[in-house]
């Protein structure tokens, strides 16, 4: 597709939707936007004719870029109330960001159907989990010693840079499922979101720098027009779907996120296979 300005502007405007309802839902479900950016950012490029073997890098990329500014307002809120937790932090922080390491030397040499679909398997995973397992399931009454935790936050790392998401969608889960309080969890993920999301992007901006068939204002895989139209948006609706989530069911809120990851999923595994 010739880069007009109509279509700058159309992509633009498509993109500040894309924010809107990233971080509205991520207002009322209470997770990353990463997770909503992504497969959305994924269609929306391949609609402007965005070379097949870009897409996922780019969304990816971009995804994590869009993380680095919301969480510095979502780290501030939690501090406030205390939900951080820093001793945990200190011993996962680094093995976070060695997984942050090696999901950006993956993704490096990683076509983008491999991306695609690493995204797919894990969304259907996390849908599984938020559709059929009970509210407050603890099956772990503590945390693993430490050997077991600094293999989950590499894991959490790699995965979560591979995926373009922060650090809320794989840690809140894995710490609930060790009888950690949820809402620590969720203040400390905040911190592990940053973790990801630097590093992170700065990776995909090195591997994708020089290639050929980017959309316009990208340095390396991360579109800065897109990310400031997506920060901007979700900032402001984040708020409002936070307000929303007080007069829903928490039982309702995880049944629809995991439709919507279920059907996330399904859709990509299709465009792989």
């Amino acid at each position: 597709m010739p880069i007009t300005l109509t279509v700058m502007t159309t992509f633009a405007l498509v993109l500040g939707l894309v924010g809107c309802l990233s971080g509205f839902l991520a207002g009322l479900l209470g997770v990353g936007g990463g997770i909503i950016v992504v497969p959305v950012l994924y269609h929306v490029l391949a609609f402007f004719d965005v070379d097949p073997s870009l897409r996922a890098h780019i969304a990816v990329g971009t995804s994590l870029a869009t993380i680095i500014p919301t969480s510095f307002q979502s780290i501030r809120a939690h501090r406030a109330r205390g939900a951080v937790d820093g001793e945990l932090l200190r011993f996962w922080g680094p093995f976070v960001g060695v997984g942050v390491v090696i999901g950006v030397l993956v993704a490096a040499y990683a076509p983008g159907e491999i991306l695609t679909a690493i995204f797919a398997f894990v969304a259907a995973f996390v849908a599984i989990y938020m559709l059929f397992t009970p509210e407050g399931w603890h099956p772990i009454k503590s945390l693993p010693p430490k050997p077991q935790q600094a293999a989950m936050a590499t894991g959490i790392g790699t995965i979560s840079t591979l995926m373009g998401i922060g650090g809320g969608t794989l840690t809140v889960p894995t710490l609930s499922i060790c009888s950690y309080p949820v809402r620590r969890a969720v203040g400390t993920a905040s911190v592990i979101g940053l973790i990801i999301a630097v590093p992170g992007t700065l990776g995909y901006i090195i591997n994708g720098w020089g290639k050929e068939g980017l959309p316009v204002y990208s340095l390396g895989y991360v579109n800065l027009g897109g990310m400031v139209a997506i920060v901007l948006t979700s900032l402001w609706f984040a708020p409002l779907g936070a307000r929303a989530a007080h007069t829903i069911e928490p039982s309702v809120l995880r049944k629809l996120f995991g439709i919507f990851l279920a059907i996330t999923a399904v859709k990509m595994l299709a465009d792989v296979f």
